[in-house]
C-alpha cells in the first residue's frame, strides 16, 4: 500500500514538474515560432489537372503533394473516424489537450517507457506543416506553441480540412483523397464507413497498418477505430459490428494510380515543351486527353502478367533475402487468428513472404501478415534454375519445394485466393525483362493506352514512346505493302531457295529462314504468313531498297534506314509507338493519322488554349491497305500469329523476333484498335531460346485486346478490289474454280493465265508455329 502511494506521489510530482518545464520552455521558445498567417491565407497552388477521355481526373502536375479536397466534400463518417481515434477532444480543446498529456505521461511512467502520444490534430498539423519529424523536447514545445497559434487564427473546420489534406497515409499518399484512390481506387467522397475507418487508422503509423504490408494489423486497427467511434457516440453498436464484418476490396497498387504514370509522363513532357514549366505547375491548366482508363488499366495488367510469365520460363533466380524467424511462434499465432473474422480482400500484386515451414509438396509462408499455403503445383516453374550472374540454366529432376526453399527464405509470392484467414499462394519473382504496350484508334490517331515498362517506380523510361529497337519480321508487312504498290499481288510467286548476295558490308550474305528449310515456289501471302526470310529478301531486291524505304517513311517510319537488303529482316530501329502508327495506316484504309495524346487544353478560366482535331492524310490507296490487311489476317489464321485467333474474330497482325532472341514483337489490329507489344531487355541480352514474338509478345497482346469492348465490325472490302479462284501452287487462275482458293487483287492485276496444274484446294489449318 505504501509502495503504491509512493509511486502515485512520484507520478504526480513528475507530471507537475513536466508541466512546469513545458510552460517555461513554451515562453522561451514561443517567440521563435513561425507565423501561421500563411495557413490562414492558404490556397492550394493550382497545378495542371489531367483528364481521361471520359473527363475523369487521372492525374495532376503540381508543386504540392496530394489532391486537395474541401472538408465539405469529405464524408462525415471519415471526419468522425479521424477525430475519434486521433483526437477525441478536438472540438473542445484550444490546441493542446492537457488531459491527454497527463494520461499519456501516467501510462508512460507505469509502463516505464515512452508509449503514449497525446498530440492533438492541431499539433500534428503544426508538425507536418512547419517542423521536422525529430523527437526532441524542443520540437514538442515549438509544436505546442504553434498549435495554440493555429487555434487562435483558424476555425476547427479549417484546421481539420488542412490536416485531412496533408497527413501522410502510406505508399506515397498525402491526404485522404490520394489515399482513397490508392487503397480503394475511388474518390474519398465515395468511401464507406469500413473504408473510412481503415484510412483513419493509417495516420498513426502508415507503414505498420497498411493493408498492403500487413492485412491482420490493418484489420485490427480498423476495428480499433470503429470501437472508438462507438465509444464517442458517432455510430451505434450494430453499425460497428456490421462495418467490422464487411470485407474491404483493395485496389491493387500497380493497377491503381500507377497504371497511368507512363502516359501522364508522356503528356507532361509535351506540355512542358509547349507551355513551359511555370505554366504547367502554377497556372491551373486543365488537359483533356485521349486515354481510355479501362484500356490503360488492362494494358498495365496484361504487360505485367506477360512479363512475369516470360521471366518464369527463363528460370528461378532464388530467394531475395534470408531471415531468422521463430516459425513455431508464427504458426501458433496463425491458429489464434483463425477466429478473428474476415480479412481484407484483394489480390494481384507481388509481395514479400517469409518461409515458415517447407515440405516436398507444400510450404507455409507469411506475407502481408497472413499465413498462407504454397502448394507444389503453384511453384513448378522453379524447377528451372538460372544463375543471376552467368545466365546459365539448369533443371531439377523430380522437383519438390524443399529443393529450392528453406525456412527463413524471403521470396516473392502472389495471392491466388484470399478467403477469411486462408490464403493460397503462388511462387513469383519480379521480372528482370522489360516490355511496352501502346494502343491507338487507327481512325482518329487517339492514343488509348500507353505502358512503357513493367513498373514505373522501378524505371520511368517510357519504352513505348522512346525505346528504339529492331522490329525483326514485324517490319515485313511494310515491305509486302510496298510490293502491292509496285506490281506484285498476294498471289505472286517467288522461289524460296538458297541465294547468296556478294559484296555486302560484312562480305557475302546468305539469308536463311528461321527453320533453315527452303520451300520452293511460294506465294507472297504464304511467305508473309509463315514469315519466310529468303522470299522477303528477294522481294526487297526485286522492288528496290529505295522504294521500300520511301514507302516506310510515307506511312510514318522516320528513321535512318540501312541502305541494303538487311531491311528485309527489320534492321531499322523503331519505337513501339512508331510501328503502331505505321500499321494504323493499313487499318484505316490508307489514312495516316497523327498520334494524339491531348485533345484540348484550357486555362484556369476555361478558355481553350489548344484544340487538336484528328487530321488524316491519304498516303496509300485503300486497295493496298486492304490487301496487306487481308494478308496479315492469314498470318493469324494459319501463320505465326495464330495465338491472336483467341479473339474469335478477324484480326490482322504480325510477329517479330530479332537475332539471338533479343526482341520479341506482336503488332495487330481490328478495325477500331491497333496495339503494339514489345518484349526485351534494356541491355540487349537474349530473352532465351524460342522466346519469339509468337511466344513472348502475342499472349500479352491477346490478353489486352480481348478484354476490350470493340464491337464486332470486320474489315470492309473497298471498291477497286476483285477476287477470283487461283491455283495455290502456281498463283494462276484455277482451271476448276471449286478446286482453287479465293484470292484478292486490285482491279486489273488478276492473273490472265490458267494454271497448267489440275489444281487442288490448299489446307490452311494452323500449325501453331512459335517462331518469329
Amino acid at each position: 500500500m505504501k509502495l503504491s502511494r509512493l509511486r502515485l506521489l512520484i507520478i504526480l510530482l513528475t507530471v507537475a514538474i513536466g508541466l512546469g518545464v513545458f510552460a517555461g520552455g513554451y515562453i522561451a521558445l514561443a517567440k521563435g515560432v513561425p507565423s501561421v498567417r500563411e495557413l490562414k491565407q492558404y490556397k492550394a497552388i493550382p497545378g495542371t489537372k489531367v483528364y481521361a477521355d471520359d473527363d475523369t481526373l487521372i492525374g495532376e502536375f503540381k508543386i504540392e503533394k496530394g489532391v486537395y479536397v474541401p472538408l465539405s466534400r469529405m464524408p462525415k463518417h471519415l471526419v468522425n473516424a479521424v477525430v475519434a481515434v486521433e483526437d477525441s477532444r478536438f472540438w473542445k480543446h484550444k490546441g493542446i489537450d492537457y488531459l491527454a498529456i497527463v494520461r499519456a505521461a501516467v501510462k508512460d511512467l507505469l509502463h516505464v517507457g515512452l508509449k503514449e502520444g497525446g498530440s492533438t490534430i492541431t499539433q500534428q498539423l503544426a508538425k507536418i506543416t512547419f517542423l521536422t519529424p525529430e523527437k526532441t523536447l524542443q520540437r514538442k514545445v515549438r509544436e505546442a506553441a504553434l498549435a495554440m497559434k493555429i487555434e487562435k487564427n483558424l476555425s476547427k473546420n479549417e484546421i481539420l480540412e488542412l490536416y485531412l489534406n496533408r497527413v501522410y497515409l502510406g505508399h506515397g499518399a498525402y491526404g485522404m483523397e490520394m489515399a482513397s484512390r490508392i487503397y480503394f481506387g475511388k474518390s474519398v467522397r465515395n468511401i464507406t464507413l469500413p473504408e473510412a475507418a481503415l484510412l483513419a487508422g493509417l495516420a498513426k503509423a502508415p507503414s505498420t497498418y497498411s493493408p498492403y504490408n500487413n492485412v491482420l494489423k490493418a484489420k485490427e486497427r480498423q476495428e480499433t477505430v470503429l470501437a472508438r467511434m462507438e465509444e464517442e457516440g458517432y455510430i451505434k453498436r450494430s453499425e460497428r459490428e456490421k462495418a467490422a464484418k464487411q470485407p474491404l476490396y483493395l485496389s491493387t497498387l500497380r493497377r491503381g494510380q500507377e497504371a497511368n504514370n507512363y502516359f501522364l509522363e508522356y503528356v507532361r513532357k509535351y506540355l512542358e515543351e509547349k507551355y513551359g514549366i511555370d505554366m504547367v505547375y502554377k497556372s491551373g491548366l486543365s488537359v483533356y486527353t485521349t486515354l481510355d482508363k479501362r484500356a490503360q488499366a488492362t494494358a498495365a495488367w496484361a504487360l505485367q502478367e506477360g512479363l512475369r510469365e516470360v521471366d518464369k520460363r527463363r528460370g528461378w533466380r532464388g530467394r531475395i533475402d534470408q531471415k531468422d524467424v521463430n516459425a513455431e511462434k508464427e504458426l501458433r499465432k496463425k491458429k489464434e487468428e483463425e477466429t478473428s473474422g474476415p480479412l481484407i480482400g484483394g489480390t494481384g500484386d507481388l509481395v514479400s513472404g517469409v518461409v515458415l515451414k517447407v515440405g516436398p509438396r507444400e510450404a507455409i509462408l507469411k506475407a502481408r501478415g497472413v499465413v498462407g499455403r504454397l502448394p507444389l503445383e503453384n511453384a513448378r516453374w522453379a524447377a528451372t534454375l538460372i544463375d543471376p550472374k552467368t545466365g546459365k540454366t539448369s533443371h531439377i529432376k523430380n522437383f519438390t519445394l524443399d529443393k529450392v526453399l528453406r525456412v527463413g527464405d524471403v521470396v516473392k509470392v502472389g495471392f491466388r485466393s484470399l478467403k477469411g484467414t486462408t490464403a493460397i499462394l503462388t511462387l513469383e519473382q519480379d521480372p528482370e525483362v522489360e516490355g511496352a504496350l501502346v494502343a491507338l484508334d487507327p481512325n482518329s490517331g487517339f492514343i488509348r493506352a500507353m505502358v512503357g515498362g513493367y513498373d514505373f517506380a522501378r524505371s520511368e523510361f517510357n519504352r513505348a514512346a522512346y525505346a528504339k529497337r529492331q522490329p525483326g519480321s514485324a517490319f515485313k508487312p511494310v515491305i509486302y505493302a510496298a510490293a502491292m504498290d509496285n506490281g506484285f499481288t498476294p498471289a505472286s510467286i517467288i522461289n524460296d531457295e538458297r541465294v547468296t548476295y556478294k559484296g555486302g558490308p560484312k562480305g557475302d550474305w546468305t539469308p536463311e529462314n528461321y527453320d533453315h528449310i527452303h520451300y520452293g515456289p511460294t506465294r507472297l501471302r504464304d511467305a508473309l504468313a509463315y514469315s519466310r526470310n529468303v522470299v522477303t529478301v528477294k522481294l526487297v531486291d526485286a522492288i528496290g531498297v529505295d522504294k521500300v524505304t520511301d514507302f516506310a517513311r510515307n506511312i510514318g517510319i522516320e528513321e535512318d534506314f540501312p541502305h541494303n537488303l538487311s531491311i528485309a529482316l527489320g534492321s531499322v530501329a523503331v519505337t513501339p509507338l512508331e510501328l503502331a502508327e505505321s500499321y494504323s495506316v493499313f487499318a484505316s484504309g490508307g489514312m495516316k493519322m497523327q498520334p494524339l495524346a491531348v485533345k484540348y487544353v484550357t486555362d484556369a478560366h476555361g478558355r481553350i488554349l489548344e484544340s487538336n482535331q484528328p487530321e488524316g492524310k491519304q498516303v496509300i490507296s485503300p486497295q493496298t491497305a486492304f490487301l496487306i490487311t487481308s494478308m496479315m489476317e492469314d498470318v493469324v489464321n494459319y501463320g505465326t500469329g495464330w495465338r491472336a485467333k483467341a479473339l474469335g474474330r478477324p484480326v490482322a497482325g504480325k510477329t517479330g523476333t530479332t537475332n539471338d532472341y533479343r526482341d520479341a514483337w506482336f503488332v495487330g489490329y481490328l478495325p477500331d484498335m491497333i496495339s503494339a507489344v514489345w518484349v526485351g531487355f534494356d541491355d540487349m541480352r537474349t530473352l532465351g531460346s524460342r522466346e519469339t514474338g509468337a511466344t513472348a509478345a502475342s499472349p500479352i497482346w491477346v490478353d489486352f485486346m480481348r478484354s476490350l469492348d470493340l464491337g464486332d465490325r470486320g474489315f470492309v472490302v473497298p471498291e477497286g478490289i476483285a477476287s477470283c479462284s487461283i491455283d495455290p501452287a502456281s498463283g494462276l487462275l484455277a482451271r476448276d474454280p471449286a478446286a482453287g482458293i479465293m484470292e484478292y487483287f486490285k482491279n486489273g492485276t488478276q492473273p490472265r493465265e490458267y494454271s497448267s496444274f489440275p489444281g487442288m484446294r490448299e489446307s490452311r489449318e494452323p500449325f501453331k508455329l512459335d517462331f518469329d
